[in-house]
Formats: C-alpha cells, sequence, structure tokens
C-alpha cells in the first residue's frame, strides 16, 4: 500500500474508496452508443434536388438533444431509443417517412430561397445482430427545384447534432459542417463555394476539440492519467511530447487509409493502455525510462481512434491537409485545457486545505507533494476501475 494513502485521514480514504464504486457503477452503464455525425451528399441538376444521406434514424426520431450529449445512454429519454435500436431494419424503416415530415416542416432545403418539399426515394436500414451497436442507415431524397435556380440552402433541425454536408458533382464543391440548428448559407448550384485552407483548418479545429471535451472520455482518462505521474513539469513534458508525435502519426496514415485497423481491436487496446498508465501511476515513484516509449506505443493506438472520427465526418478531398492539420490542433488544445484544469483543481484543493489547517491552527500545514500523490492514488484507481470495464465490455462486443 502506497504510504501517501495510508497517511491520509480516515475520510478521506473513505472518499476515495466511496468515489471509485460511484465511478465504476456510472462506468457500467456505459455501452457503445456513440453519437455520430450525419453525412449527406447534396446535388442539384437538372431541375432537382437528391440528397444521399447517411444517418442513425433511431437517434433522428427518438427526441434525443444530439447536439448535448456524446452517447445516447446519457440522454434523458434514452429509453425511447433503446426501444427503436431493439426494432428490425424494416420496422424502422416504415418509421422513416416521419423523419422526412419533420425534415419538410423545417424546411430542410431552400431554392433560392423557397422552400423545397423533398421525398424519400429510398431507404436501407441494416440489420444488427448486436443491440447495443448504433445502426446506420442510408436513405435518399429528392425534390424540384425552380428552373435557374442559382442557390440553395441547406437547414438541420436543433438537437439532431451534426450534419456534414458535401456538394457533388461540381467543380470547387462546398463542404462544411452544420450544427443543430443552424444552416449552410447559400451554396451556389454551379460551384464554386469550396472553402479555403485556413477555412476548412478553423472549422475542424473545434471539431477535434469536441472530440476530447466533452465527448473523449476515454482520451480524457488517459491523458489525466499522464498527469497523475509525478508533479514535475518535466515528466508531464516527455509524456505528452511522446503522446503527441505517436498519435499524430497514426492519426494522418489512418486518416488517408494507409492504415486500417477495425474498431473492434483497436478500442479495447485503447482501454487497455488506460488501465496500464493507471496502474504504473499507483506503484511508480516518478518517471522511468521506459514510459515515454511506451506512451509513445498508447499513442499511436489513440491516433488511429481519431483517425475513425475524421472518417465519419468524411474529410474534404481538396482541402485534406487543413482539415486534418486543424483536428490534430483541436485535439492539441483539449488535451492540455484538461491537463490546465486538472492543475487548476489540485492548486485549489491545496490551498482550501492549507486554509483549513490555518483556521484550525494545525502545527502541520497540507503538503502540496503528498496531497498530490492522494489525489494520484484515488484518481489513477478509478480511472483503472472504468478502463478495466471498458477493456471486457469492448472485447465482449
Amino acid at each position: 500500500m502506497n504510504v501517501a494513502f495510508v497517511r491520509m485521514p480516515l475520510k478521506l480514504r473513505f472518499w476515495a474508496v466511496l468515489s471509485t464504486l460511484c465511478w465504476a457503477a456510472w462506468a457500467s452503464v456505459a455501452s457503445a452508443h456513440e453519437v455520430v455525425p450525419t453525412i449527406a451528399d447534396l446535388t442539384v441538376a437538372d431541375g432537382a434536388v437528391e440528397f444521399a444521406v447517411r444517418v442513425n434514424v433511431e437517434a433522428q426520431l427518438s427526441g434525443i438533444d444530439l447536439d448535448e450529449i456524446a452517447d445516447t445512454d446519457n440522454a434523458d429519454n434514452a429509453a425511447d431509443y433503446d426501444v427503436l435500436r431493439a426494432l428490425s431494419g424494416a420496422e424502422v424503416a416504415d418509421r422513416v417517412p416521419t423523419l422526412t415530415a419533420n425534415w419538410n416542416a423545417l424546411p430542410l432545403v431552400l431554392a433560392d430561397g423557397v422552400p423545397v418539399v423533398v421525398t424519400l426515394d429510398d431507404v436501407n436500414v441494416p440489420d444488427v445482430p448486436n443491440d447495443e451497436l448504433a445502426r446506420i442507415s442510408d436513405l435518399v431524397l429528392s425534390g424540384s427545384v425552380p428552373a435557374g435556380t442559382r442557390a440553395v440552402q441547406v437547414a438541420w433541425p436543433d438537437g439532431a447534432g451534426d450534419l456534414v454536408l458535401r456538394q457533388q458533382g461540381v467543380e470547387e464543391p462546398f463542404t462544411g459542417l452544420i450544427s443543430g440548428g443552424s444552416n449552410s448559407g447559400p451554396i451556389a448550384v454551379s460551384g464554386g463555394d469550396e472553402a479555403s485552407g485556413w477555412q476548412t483548418f478553423g472549422a475542424y479545429v473545434p471539431v477535434g476539440f469536441d472530440h476530447i471535451l466533452p465527448k473523449g472520455l476515454d482520451h480524457i482518462l488517459f491523458v489525466l492519467g499522464l498527469f497523475f505521474l509525478s508533479t514535475k513539469i518535466g515528466p508531464l513534458l516527455w509524456q505528452v511530447t511522446a503522446f503527441t508525435l505517436a498519435h499524430t502519426v497514426t492519426l494522418a496514415v489512418g486518416a488517408l487509409g494507409l492504415v486500417v485497423i477495425p474498431g473492434s481491436i483497436v478500442e479495447p487496446l485503447i482501454a487497455a493502455s488506460i488501465v496500464y498508465v493507471a496502474v504504473e501511476n499507483i506503484f511508480a515513484r516518478g518517471l522511468n525510462r521506459w514510459r515515454p516509449a511506451i506512451v509513445f506505443g498508447f499513442g499511436l493506438l489513440h491516433g488511429l481512434g481519431f483517425a475513425s472520427v475524421l472518417g465519419d465526418f468524411g474529410l474534404p478531398e481538396g482541402q485534406f491537409i487543413p482539415a486534418l492539420i486543424g483536428f490534430n490542433v483541436g485535439v492539441e488544445l483539449g488535451q492540455l485545457t484538461v491537463i490546465a484544469l486538472a492543475a487548476i483543481a489540485l492548486w485549489l484543493g491545496v490551498r482550501a486545505a492549507r486554509m483549513a489547517d490555518l483556521e484550525g491552527q494545525e502545527e502541520t500545514i497540507t503538503d502540496y507533494n503528498v496531497m498530490f500523490r492522494a489525489w494520484s492514488m484515488t484518481g489513477s484507481l478509478i480511472i483503472a476501475v472504468i478502463a478495466i470495464y471498458w477493456v471486457i465490455e469492448r472485447t465482449l462486443l
């Protein structure tokens, strides 16, 4: 048993154990219902507009606010989603016209400011054997636009999550990320609205940040595991540098399609990497010479996880490099924010403890390093329990 933990007051040790049990209970109800963006290919030609949409129909029909959550299990009405998810593909397909009606009421499309009514031409809702896995359906919608239409505008409902909209069939096509409750703005039917490199870079920075905060709990716990090793800046810098370099490499090769490893392999290994870092924190007294190399290897795994996110969003072909760099910068900003928040929380905790010592006229003022070690033990134990559950869950799925 670590000396810092033994020296902790009884009520603090009780809090550590209770917190671990609470986090473990919370983790036990999580499942693979991650929210993914809807992807739509837009084509306007010969007086018609066509949408080819890849969408989680059940998530859209359930009424869950996809703008606010990263996992459908965290929604207040998650049970409604689960009921829909348990239906067969044919049964869900029968309910798609309701979704189409909702989009028309928005309206989904404006042609030179005039609403366009779209109809459902084709629907493919696959049967997925495991009810715990999200189901992505393919829809094709079309509508007529007035002759001579110069621009169309696409809107996306509030609470519907992110929409990746990609214009097809023209040079310099529009590609954009539309959040729930917003719209694309006018898109020239003849093309020419392709974003500049800087615009694409700027658009993908928040995408990368959002994947860490608030949606990347596994990556957050890994970064916290790095932070909990030592109070010294050197060990943290070595680890963060190794992790950043590694995930940048595999993010690039994964996004380019040069390395493709199924999520069923990558995700359990990412969880296992979190277990290792957390457990080592409990027994180690500082940075050993092997840890940066091990963290580098784990960073390669996390980079493949990031690449799968970019695959969901569909990088614009003409602006691949700016989008990739922007996403990576957003990820780094998210990680630095996690570290900064953890450091601030620790500083506030030490300050509050010292103030309590002074008010109680204690002879021994709380030591920063001792308190950090106590927090490190508790935090690493919580992280390890959650990650062990994830290893089991992701392997069985």
